[in-house]
Formats: C-alpha cells, sequence, structure tokens
C-alpha cells in the first residue's frame, strides 16, 4: 500500500473529510420533492431524507450522525412543518458541532416553487461558508472504511471479499479503521466470530450479537441469502457466511459498535445493524443494501467498499461507494458501474498480495478526490428506515 499522505478536510472537532459537501436533509416523505430540486444541478450537494411523520429514534440518530459526518461541510434540512422530526433541531445539532447550517419549513415559505428558491439561496449561502475549511494532510491512519456486500456469488467468498480481507489487514496495521457488518450473514460461524475477539470482553459481546442475530433470523423466518445468490452458485447460509465474514480480514475485532456509533479507537470493529424487536413495523436489518451502506456511512466511514459477485448499480451519498466483483464475466458485463476486478485472483493473472494494492491504490486515490465510478454516475441511493434498535444515548451514539 502507498505510504503518500493526500488532503484532507479539517472539521472543528479534530476529524478529516475526504470530500467537502453540503447535505441536504428531509425530515418527512413530503418534503422530499422539494429537497431534491433544491439540490438538483449543484455537484457538492446530496440528499438524505426519512419518510416518517412519527419519531424513531434509530432514523433521528442516523440523520444525525449523516449530518455530522467528517465529509459534509454544510447541511440544509427542510420539513413540511406537521412532522415530529424537527429541521432547525437538526440544523442546531450541527452547527453546535462547528458546522453552517440552514433549516425551514415548507408551509413556511408558501409552497414549492418558493421553497425551491429559498433553499438554493441557502444552498448557495453554506457553499460560500465551506469554501473556507483548512485542507490538511490526511493518511491511513485518518482513514474509516466500510464494507458491504450484495448480490453475492459464488466468486464473492472466494476473491471479492478476500481481497477486502487483506486490504483491511494493511489498513488495520497502518493505525486506520475498518468496519464489517451484516451479522445475519454470518449464521453457522458463532464460535468462528467469537475467537476474533481481542479480549474475553469481546469475545462475550460478539457472541450476545452473534445470538441476537440468529434469534431474528428465527422470528422472521428469514435468512440472508436469495434467489439471486443460489443462482450464483451459492447454496446454503453457511456457505454464504463464510464468505462474508472473509471481508473481516485476519486481525482481532476490537469490539462492536451500533448504528451511529463511531468506533472508539482504530481498529476492526462490527457493526450491529440488527433490530432489538424481531416485531415486523421495526423494519427488517438490512432490507437492502442501501440501508446497510448508510448505517456504515453513519458510523464515521470515509469510503464504503461494496463487494458484488452477480453486479450491481447503486452509489450512495456522503460517502464514496467503491464497487468491487470477484466474478470476470460479471466486470466485462458491468464496466460502467464496477470499479475493480478482484476475479484476476481466480484467473490466475494476480495473486492475492497484487490484487489487495491495487484495489488499495483505487481506495488511496479516491481518497485525493477521485471519483468512483457510481460518484461519476451520479449514483447516491439512501434508504433510512423505521428500526428498533438499543442504540447510544444521543451525547454518545452521534458523536460520528
Amino acid at each position: 500500500m502507498s505510504e503518500l499522505a493526500w488532503q484532507g478536510y479539517l472539521r472543528q472537532d479534530g476529524r478529516k473529510g475526504i470530500r467537502n459537501l453540503l447535505l441536504v436533509i428531509y425530515t418527512v416523505q413530503c418534503a422530499e420533492f422539494v429537497a431534491h430540486e433544491v439540490a438538483r444541478g449543484e455537484s457538492d450537494a446530496h440528499v438524505i431524507g426519512f419518510p416518517g411523520c412519527y419519531d424513531n429514534a434509530y432514523a433521528i440518530r442516523l440523520m444525525l450522525a449523516l449530518a455530522r459526518h467528517p465529509n459534509v461541510g454544510g447541511v440544509l434540512a427542510i420539513g413540511l412543518g406537521c412532522e415530529y422530526t424537527q429541521p432547525a433541531r437538526i440544523a442546531e445539532v450541527v452547527r453546535h458541532a462547528g458546522r453552517p447550517a440552514e433549516a425551514f419549513f415548507i408551509q413556511d415559505k408558501g409552497g414549492t416553487s418558493s421553497s425551491i428558491a429559498h433553499g438554493k439561496s441557502l444552498l448557495a449561502s453554506l457553499r460560500k461558508s465551506i469554501a473556507e475549511v483548512p485542507r490538511v494532510p490526511m493518511d491511513w491512519s485518518d482513514l474509516v472504511v466500510g464494507c458491504e456486500c450484495g448480490g453475492s456469488d459464488g466468486t464473492s467468498g472466494l476473491a471479492g471479499n478476500p481481497v477486502v480481507g487483506r486490504f483491511y489487514d494493511h489498513l488495520v496495521d497502518r493505525g486506520g479503521t475498518a468496519i464489517f457488518e451484516e451479522t445475519v450473514e454470518m449464521i453457522g460461524l458463532r464460535e468462528i466470530l467469537a475467537r476474533r475477539g481481542k479480549t474475553p470482553e469481546v469475545q462475550n459481546r460478539l457472541l450476545e450479537t452473534y445470538d441476537k442475530a440468529e434469534r431474528y433470523c428465527h422470528s422472521v423466518r428469514q435468512y440472508s441469502i436469495s434467489p439471486g445468490n443460489f443462482a450464483g452458485g451459492l447454496t446454503t447460509i453457511e456457505e454464504k457466511s463464510m464468505g462474508a465474514l472473509s471481508k473481516s480480514g485476519s486481525r482481532a475485532i476490537e469490539g462492536v459498535i451500533r448504528v451511529a456509533e463511531r468506533p472508539s479507537a482504530p481498529g476492526l470493529w462490527l457493526l450491529d445493524s440488527v433490530p432489538d424487536s424481531s416485531f415486523m413495523q421495526y423494519g427488517y436489518t438490512n432490507p437492502n443494501d442501501t440501508e446497510g451502506i448508510m448505517d456504515l456511512i453513519s458510523a464515521g466511514a470515509h469510503i464504503v467498499l461494496f463487494v458484488t459477485g452477480r453486479g450491481s448499480v447503486i452509489g450512495s451519498p456522503i460517502a464514496p461507494l467503491i464497487k468491487i466483483t470477484g466474478n470476470s464475466g460479471t466486470f466485462r458485463r458491468m464496466q460502467q458501474d464496477i470499479d475493480f476486478n478482484a476475479g484476476c485472483v481466480l484467473d490466475g493473472s494476480k495473486t492475492l498480495d497484487e490484487a489487495t494494492k491495487a484495489l488499495a491504490e483505487i481506495v488511496r486515490d479516491v481518497a485525493d478526490g477521485a471519483h468512483t465510478k457510481p460518484e461519476a454516475l451520479g449514483h447516491r441511493e439512501y434508504f433510512i428506515m423505521y428500526k428498533h434498535q438499543d442504540t447510544p444515548s444521543l451525547s454518545e451514539g452521534c458523536r460520528a
């Protein structure tokens, strides 16, 4: 891995970002159209939003963490005026974190057209403010990287995830932070997962996290394996789980974090996003790939690696998404969307170490400002849902 530093954006909390984005947040589905129109044509403005009119602690913590992500320079929160989630409160929290923020209700601005015009005016003002953010050197020790799987096939566990796992080893060895998740894709690996804990206390926490995920899968009669996985050559959840765990590499696991909770130290961390209740009204864990990616970003990931054997066309707001496949055929078909072909390990054109080095160069270039293919295409998918989870307190859990 290259040891060359790059330039980042220094935030008042001491963290460094690899992007300097404006984040537009809508606080109810009724405000979605206006929020997207405000951001339309603004290359540095990304949109996220929560559809629900009623309060949900999980969603609020997630949005507050995303609003204070190191890649975000300023925030504009837009609401309709009837919902529980208050845009002014979001802006207040962001300003308290040392970044410019504005908020308004559409009902106070006279409707759609006037609200769009007002929102664009506020964005222009925010843009002037974040242009003054100081640039500082960054290196691997400053970087937080998350990883998610989606559309897995047989090559995911043989090449795609192992290359990420080897990259994670190198990142951790250089003082960086790596986060992996999807505990419902670790079913069958209870003892293997627990042995990875750095201390007996962490091992016990890993066992508790695994047991909760297994109970959840039983309660909803759903395991994280799909027809697409079967078509791609996977046969059982245990087989898929072995491949999914390989993206974590081989270093000891420092601990378990929850959604919107930032790792307290560098190293390898497991993100638990499984709901604490199996009641359907609280939503599934990882109902789609985009939801899991948002959870990783809420934990402070600057970049998210997305491993797909079958292929994918999603992106993400806030943190660039680097798409990786272990299937050379998928890469040939979908080169416009996929950034890296780890299938080179399977065809023998690169060793695992050589492929890892090539992936690390892409990560470094993206951290230095290069666009991933999803970024260049304008993909900024997001998904924030109702979910019940015993997340940390607002003061503790929203440090991300």
